[in-house]
């Protein structure tokens, strides 16, 4: 047999897999046999994120790992595939997500422009008054708001932190946001 991690391994994905604990070589070898045909896929869908989203399927496939089941003779290609999709579920979800919550705040939903950030800097200054709005909130809900959007955290990875369930961080975040929606005063007109 070829040792893993180099051209020509006769090993199936499947195999690759879960060597990969023992042997991370396995993992990179399996990385190698598919990043191109992930990253393919997603780019006909995403280009902007294609890079991003590739990356984060081959962590996820990483982590979990242990939970591959062979159903196509050995190929783990539709099982990354299938991680990639949810990968992109998802930021289509935290992209509509994002976008109704910069709706009620009154903020511009494109903040790629220097004017949106003017406005948003113009709504939100003094930076203290902002802060002010921020510790109103009850601090559960603070505390998922900062690690939300300050830190940038998944709603799973906001759940970790605070010991709840996904939908409590969720539910959460959204309550904040509905409060600073109706504590921050609109900019007058």
């Amino acid at each position: 047999m070829v040792s893993s991690g180099h051209a020509g391994d006769k090993r199936s994905d499947a195999v690759l897999l879960c060597e990969s604990g023992s042997d991370p070589a396995a993992f990179t070898e399996l990385y190698a046999r598919h990043v191109e045909a992930v990253y393919a896929w997603l780019r006909a869908r995403i280009a902007w994120a294609a890079s991003d989203l590739t990356a984060e399927t081959f962590a996820r496939a990483w982590l979990s790992r242990a939970r591959f089941r062979d159903e196509r003779s050995g190929s783990a290609l539709p099982w990354l595939l299938g991680i990639a999709a949810n990968l992109l579920a998802g930021a289509a979800r935290h992209d509509r997500i994002e976008t109704r919550a910069r709706e009620r705040l009154g903020l511009p939903v494109d903040l790629a422009h220097e004017d949106g950030y003017t406005e948003v800097e113009q709504r939100l200054s003094p930076r203290e008054a902002l802060k002010q709005h921020l510790d109103q909130l009850p601090p559960g809900e603070r505390d998922a708001l900062e690690l939300r959007i300050v830190e940038e955290l998944s709603y799973a990875e906001v759940a970790e932190q605070l010991e709840i369930r996904p939908a409590a961080a969720r539910l959460r975040v959204s309550r904040a946001l509905r409060r600073l929606a109706v504590s921050v005063p609109k900019e007058e007109s």
